[in-house]
C-alpha cells in the first residue's frame, strides 16, 4: 500500500466539491499530520472545517523531530512543513500538496509531489470520475482560484477540450 501524505489545501478542496472520497479511493489510506487536523478543524472557519479522525481512511499522525519542525520555520504553514518532515519520516511515496513554494521544498527534499489536480487526473485515468470541467467549475465556484490557462490545460490534459 502506498504511503500518502496529505496536506490541508487538497483535503478543503476536494470536500467543498464531495469529492473527499476519491483519495480513499486511489490510495486506500492516507496520512495526514497532527498540523494539518488542526488547519482543517481547530483553525478552518466553521462552514470548511473538517473533523479527519471521523474517516477510517484518515490516520492522524504526529512529527517525531521537533527539532526539524523549529529549523524549517520558513515562510511555509506549520501544516506544509509538518507534511514534508513525516513524508520524510515514514518514507511516504507521494505528498499531496497544492502550495507553489511548499512543493517547491518536498521536491527539493526528494519527496514526490501532486496536487488536487493531479488527484483528479488520476481518479479519471482510474475511471472514479468520468469529467474533471464539471468539479474545476465547483472548485472555483466554492473560492478555489485556477487561472484561465491553467484550466484549460487541464482540459487538454484531460481530453475535454
Amino acid at each position: 500500500m502506498l504511503k500518502v501524505v496529505v496536506n490541508s489545501t487538497p483535503l478543503i478542496a476536494l470536500n467543498a466539491v464531495n469529492q473527499l472520497s476519491i483519495l480513499e479511493a486511489l490510495y486506500k489510506k492516507i496520512i495526514v499530520p497532527y498540523g494539518v487536523y488542526e488547519e482543517v478543524f481547530f483553525k478552518a472557519p466553521t462552514n470548511k472545517k473538517i473533523d479527519l479522525s471521523l474517516f477510517d481512511y484518515i490516520l492522524i499522525e504526529r512529527v517525531k523531530n521537533a527539532y526539524a519542525k523549529e529549523l524549517l520555520q520558513t515562510s511555509l504553514h506549520k501544516g506544509e512543513i509538518e507534511v514534508i518532515l513525516l513524508a520524510q519520516e515514514i518514507n511516504a511515496d507521494l505528498c499531496i500538496i497544492d502550495d507553489y513554494l511548499a512543493r517547491k521544498y518536498a521536491s527539493l527534499f526528494g519527496l514526490k509531489v501532486t496536487g488536487t489536480i493531479g488527484v483528479l487526473l488520476r481518479a479519471k485515468e482510474n475511471q472514479l470520475i468520468k469529467e474533471i470541467k464539471p468539479i474545476l467549475n465547483d472548485l472555483i465556484k466554492n473560492g478555489i482560484y485556477i487561472s484561465q490557462e491553467l484550466y484549460e490545460h487541464i482540459l487538454t490534459l484531460a481530453n475535454e477540450n
